[in-house]
C-alpha cells in the first residue's frame, strides 16, 4: 500500500530533498505558424537551410508543414533553456527568409482547408507514417483546429529528489516505481487546478473571423474583423479549439498507470464507427493509420500527459508500461504574443513552483464526477476568467470564488518558491509568484487581458495586433547575433539531419502498408502490465 505523503513543508523540510531541487528539469516544445510578410499561412515546404523536420533534435513540425516546433534540450537552469530557445529562433529566422513566425496561438487569414499543407517528413515508412497520422488528423477534426499553436512544458524532477523523498516517507519499494506514482499524483492535482494557469497566462481572447467563417459560435463580435469574449483567458482550450466531441466519451482516470493505461488501450484498439465511415484508405493512399477512436496516443487531448522517452518503433503507451513516468508534459500554455519567444523566465519559474506543489500535495483519486467538475470549471475559466464574481465548482457540491482559491494556491506555492530558491539561489521563484499574485488582484495586469485592450486602446482587430507584434519580434530575432562557431554548429545539425533522414530512407526493407499493420498491431503494454 502507498505510504502517506509527507507535508510539502515537512518534504521540503528534509535536506535532500530541497537540495536535489537545484536539479530541476525542464524543457520547452514552441509552436508557431509560418506566415507571408502579408500574414497569410506560408504554401512554402519545410525551409531546407532548416534540416529535417523528421530528425533534426530541435527544429521540427508540428500538424501543417507550415507549424514550426522548436525543442529545448532538457535543461537544469531556467536561463540555458530560454538561451536555448531564443537561439533557435534567431537560426530559423536566418532560414525562412522573408517569413515571419506567427506571435499568437489562434491563427489569422487562413483561406479554407485546402491552404493548409499538412507536414512531410520525406519517403521513409516512419516519414509516412507521421505524414498519415496527419491527414487523419484532418479528417476527423479538421484542419483548421491543428494549426491553432502553443507552448508544451516538460518537467520532472532529478533521482536525488526520488531518493531523499522515498527515503523520507519510508518507501521500500522500486524507485521507479515510486517516481511514477507520484508524478500521477501531480497529475490528478494538475488537473484540479490547472484552471489557475488559464486565467494566469491565457492569452486568447480574441480571434479572427476567418478562423470561424461557417462554423457555429458562441463569440460575440470585437470590431469588424475579430470575435471575442469578454472575460474570455484562453479560448485556444475552449470549444472553438483543442475539442472532440468522440474524445469526450473517454473518462480517463489518472489513478495510476495501470488504470489510464487501459482506458488509453481500449481507444487505441476498438474500432469507432463514426471513423470507419470514412475509411481507412482511398484511391490507394491511406487517409488515417487507423480507425479507433485514437490512431496513436498522441491523439489523445489533455492538458497534461505522463510521458516517456521512447525507443526507435515502439510505441509511447508500452514506453511508460515498461519503464514507467519520466516526466509530465504540460499542453495548456498559450504563446504571450507581448512576448518574442511566447514564455518568459517569469512564466517558467512560476510552472516549476506550481508543479511542484502539485506534486507533494496529497493527491486523492480522481472520480467519474469529479473529471465532470473539472471540465466545468475549465470551461468557466476559458470563457469568463476574468469576470469578478465568477466562481467554481469545488467538488464537494459547492462553489468558490476563483480569486479566494487562486489566492489559496499562490500561498502554498510561496512554500515551493521558496524551496526552489533556496536550492538555487537569489529570488525568482518568489518574485514570478508575486507577479501571478498582481495579475489575481488585478485582472488587467493577465495576457487576456492585455491582448483586448491592446487591440481596443489602438483601434485595431486581432490580425492588426498579432501581424504588429510578430514583426517587432521578428526584427529583434533576426538582429540577436550568432558566433560563427555557434553557426556552425547549427548548420552541421541541419545536415546532419538530412543525412540521417536519407539513412533511414535507404533502410526500409517493406512497404508502408505492412509497416503500418505492424506499428498498430503491435502489443501496447508490456507482458506484465498486460497481466500475462
Amino acid at each position: 500500500m502507498p505510504i502517506p505523503n509527507s507535508s510539502p513543508a515537512e518534504a521540503l523540510g528534509d535536506p535532500d530533498v530541497r537540495g536535489a531541487l537545484a536539479g530541476l528539469r525542464r524543457g520547452i516544445e514552441k509552436e508557431s505558424l509560418r506566415v507571408t510578410p502579408e500574414g497569410r499561412l506560408s504554401q512554402r515546404p519545410h525551409p531546407v537551410a532548416l534540416g529535417s523536420a523528421l530528425t533534426h533534435p530541435h527544429i521540427t513540425t508540428d500538424f501543417s508543414e507550415a507549424q514550426l516546433e522548436l525543442i529545448t534540450d532538457v535543461c537544469t537552469t531556467v536561463e540555458a533553456c530560454l538561451a536555448q530557445l531564443e537561439e533557435t529562433h534567431a537560426w530559423v529566422y536566418r532560414g525562412i527568409g522573408d517569413e515571419l513566425l506567427w506571435g499568437a496561438s489562434m491563427p489569422c487569414v487562413l483561406q479554407g482547408e485546402e491552404q493548409i499543407p499538412v507536414g512531410r517528413y520525406g519517403s521513409s515508412n516512419v516519414g509516412m507514417a507521421k505524414t498519415v497520422y496527419r491527414r487523419g488528423l484532418a479528417l476527423r477534426y479538421g484542419a483548421l483546429m491543428q494549426t491553432i499553436s502553443g507552448i508544451h512544458y516538460n518537467f520532472s524532477v532529478p533521482p536525488a529528489f526520488w531518493d531523499g523523498l522515498a527515503r523520507r516517507e519510508g518507501w521500500r519499494g522500486d524507485r521507479q516505481e515510486f517516481a511514477t506514482e507520484r508524478y500521477f499524483g501531480l497529475i490528478r492535482n494538475f488537473r484540479r487546478w490547472s484552471w489557475l494557469l488559464f486565467y494566469l497566462f491565457g492569452a486568447s481572447p480574441a480571434v479572427c473571423k476567418s478562423f470561424l467563417a461557417g462554423r457555429e459560435h458562441g463569440l460575440v463580435p470585437f470590431d469588424e474583423g475579430s470575435l471575442h469574449l469578454p472575460f474570455a483567458t484562453s479560448l485556444r482550450m475552449g470549444g472553438i479549439g483543442y475539442q472532440s466531441d468522440a474524445q469526450a466519451s473517454l473518462k480517463v482516470s489518472y489513478n495510476g498507470l495501470e488504470s489510464y493505461a487501459r482506458t488509453l488501450e481500449g481507444a487505441l484498439t476498438r474500432p469507432w464507427p463514426a471513423y470507419e465511415a470514412l475509411g481507412l484508405e482511398e484511391d490507394g493512399e491511406f487517409r488515417q493509420l487507423s480507425t479507433s477512436l485514437l490512431q496513436i496516443e498522441n491523439e489523445f487531448y489533455g492538458t497534461i500527459r505522463p510521458k516517456r522517452s521512447i525507443r526507435p518503433g515502439e510505441r509511447p503507451l508500452h514506453a511508460l508500461g515498461e519503464r514507467g513516468v519520466e516526466y509530465v508534459e504540460v499542453r495548456c500554455l498559450d504563446l504571450d504574443p507581448f512576448l518574442p519567444l511566447g514564455i518568459d523566465a517569469t512564466t517558467v519559474r512560476f510552472l516549476d513552483a506550481f508543479l511542484l506543489h502539485c506534486l507533494l500535495e496529497e493527491s486523492p483519486p480522481d472520480t467519474p464526477e469529479e473529471i465532470d467538475a473539472l471540465q466545468r470549471n475549465r470551461t468557466l475559466v476559458v470563457e469568463e476568467g476574468r469576470h469578478p464574481e465568477l466562481e467554481l465548482d469545488d467538488g464537494a457540491g459547492g462553489t468558490r470564488p476563483l480569486r479566494a482559491w487562486a489566492r489559496e494556491l499562490l500561498d502554498a506555492c510561496e512554500g515551493t518558491a521558496a524551496a526552489i530558491d533556496a536550492a538555487v539561489g537569489g529570488h525568482g521563484s518568489r518574485e514570478a509568484v508575486a507577479e501571478q499574485r498582481a495579475r489575481v488582484e488585478d485582472a488587467a495586469r493577465t495576457p487576456s487581458a492585455r491582448v483586448l485592450a491592446s487591440m481596443r486602446e489602438r483601434g485595431v482587430p486581432f490580425f492588426r495586433f498579432a501581424m504588429d507584434l510578430s514583426e517587432a519580434h521578428a526584427a529583434r530575432l533576426r538582429a540577436h547575433p550568432l558566433a560563427p562557431g555557434t553557426v556552425e554548429r547549427l548548420r552541421a545539425e541541419s545536415e546532419a539531419s538530412v543525412a540521417e533522414q536519407a539513412r533511414i530512407e535507404a533502410a526500409d526493407e517493406t512497404d508502408f502498408a505492412t509497416y503500418r499493420r505492424a506499428y498498430i498491431e503491435q502489443p501496447l503494454l508490456p507482458e506484465r502490465a498486460a497481466g500475462a
